[in-house]
């Protein structure tokens, strides 16, 4: 049977001969990648045709990889903004000027951030986010004034630690007559530390009765929250 593809099987063989790829020639003159497998069987390529080919091959897998880069980042982007468009609809909700519900997220900060076992009220973070919340939240809620805070920052040995006391007391708004003594890690000798980083800051107060309400609201909402769910979970149980 004769194949409707023969009259052009002599352009193939010479666009392969002439070191055409099979989807080149495949996609410039229609021929199913079958019937091209068949009339190229007996051709042998040439070295340089074969060197030219690899290097077609790799520049493909190059700009084919580029190309999967720049569509993961966009789907990925697209995610990102999904999420933040679900969190400023959750936020619009919430009236986070109510000294109740600001108390309820630094109590939840706190049990998963702050110091437990001192007698004080403290939180250590390298988020300089994370900490003025801290510290505007106290100052506002229990009003403690900025001078009542104590900054300790613990950072690696190449820092400079004078330079991230400034960075520290600008964040947070705190005077730079309230850093103690920097704690160095000597385990970071002859490393080297990435420009954004900052060290830790520990901030505290002296009221360890913050700390204990602080950690009474967070427990009693999450007991209180998964009972509220078992409750529920009961109720649907039985219908």
């Amino acid at each position: 049977m004769v194949s409707r593809w023969s009259h052009l099987k002599e352009s193939a063989i010479k666009l392969r001969q002439h070191g055409a790829s099979v989807r080149d020639i495949e996609n410039r003159l229609g021929i199913p990648r079958s019937n091209l497998s068949y009339w190229f069987r007996g051709i042998v390529l040439s070295k340089r045709h074969k060197q030219l080919l690899r290097k077609r091959h790799e520049n493909a897998l190059i700009i084919a990889r580029k190309e999967a880069v720049k569509w993961h980042n966009a789907q990925k982007e697209r995610r990102m903004q999904d999420a933040r468009m679900e969190a400023l609809k959750t936020l619009s909700q919430i009236d986070i000027t109510k000294k109740e519900i600001v108390e309820l997220a630094l109590a939840i900060l706190y049990l998963g951030e702050g110091a437990k076992k001192n007698s004080f009220t403290a939180m250590g973070n390298s988020d300089s986010r994370i900490l003025r919340f801290f510290v505007d939240s106290i100052s506002y809620l229990y009003d403690i004034p900025r001078s009542g805070f104590r900054c300790h920052l613990h950072i690696r040995a190449d820092q400079n630690s004078r330079a991230l006391a400034r960075y520290w007391a600008s964040a947070l708004d705190i005077p730079l007559k309230n850093f103690l003594k920097p704690l160095v890690d000597k385990r970071t000798l002859g490393t080297k530390t990435y420009p954004h980083y900052k060290g830790v800051c520990a901030v505290s107060c002296g009221r360890v009765a913050i700390q204990r309400k602080l950690m009474y609201i967070a427990t009693q909402f999450c007991e209180k929250a998964a009972e509220s769910r078992a409750v529920s979970s009961l109720g649907r149980a039985h219908r």
